[in-house]
């Protein structure tokens, strides 16, 4: 089993934890228990990224998946279909890209995994970025929402969208009880639908 890695630079290590649709101009609309957080995707920085998240939420990938990690000051994190399970130990370990991007064996879909796209978007309050493994080009599932401004992660995680409205949930799921691998006490699952924009107005 593999076990995937969140780099923070200088401060340690997180265990990070993986249909087609038109992405220009589209939205995600992330339903959690604590509210709907409104995202704008950003395809014209990170064309792969929105590929990869609108086709596995079309799909229904993400639906009972919780944010498996939730940390102060920095990120929450979630989209390991892991967490669908109730083995805690494993959470944070999975995750897969929703189509072959030329990394991993093209017959195996857990395999694959999605090439690094760098960009100048700096991860400030409310950007949405992708997890990985140590290996840049090892993006899957998993991604972020930063709390507050994290510029360690600057051109090292994939910027792809960015929180326009309900970043007051956002607050709610990071200050959720946890346990000392950060994952919330009670399970804080989502749905994401892919949408058009300014939904929640």
């Amino acid at each position: 089993m593999k076990s995937f890695l969140l780099r923070l630079l200088g401060v340690g290590f997180l265990i990070m934890s993986e249909t087609s649709v038109a992405a220009t101009g589209s939205n995600l609309l992330l339903e959690t228990s604590q509210g709907q957080i409104e995202i704008k995707l950003l395809p014209d920085i990170a064309p792969n990224h929105v590929a990869r998240i609108s086709e596995l939420a079309a799909s229904g990938f993400y639906d009972g998946i919780i944010f498996h990690r939730v940390i102060p000051g920095f990120v929450i994190q979630g989209g390991d279909p892991n967490s669908k399970s109730e083995d805690r130990t494993m959470h944070g370990m999975g995750g897969h890209a929703a189509k072959y991007f030329g990394i991993g064996n093209e017959a195996d879909s857990t395999s694959w995994m999605l090439p690094a796209e760098f960009n100048d978007s700096l991860h400030t309050r409310g950007i949405l970025s992708m997890a990985r493994a140590q290996d840049p080009n090892s993006g899957g599932s998993q991604f972020f929402v930063c709390v507050a401004d994290v510029p360690q992660l600057d051109h090292q995680y994939t910027v792809f969208g960015r929180v326009v409205q309900g970043m007051e949930f956002v607050d709610m799921i990071v200050n959720s009880p946890r346990d000392g691998r950060d994952n919330p006490h009670e399970r804080i699952e989502m749905q994401i639908n892919i949408c058009g924009e300014n939904l929640l107005e």
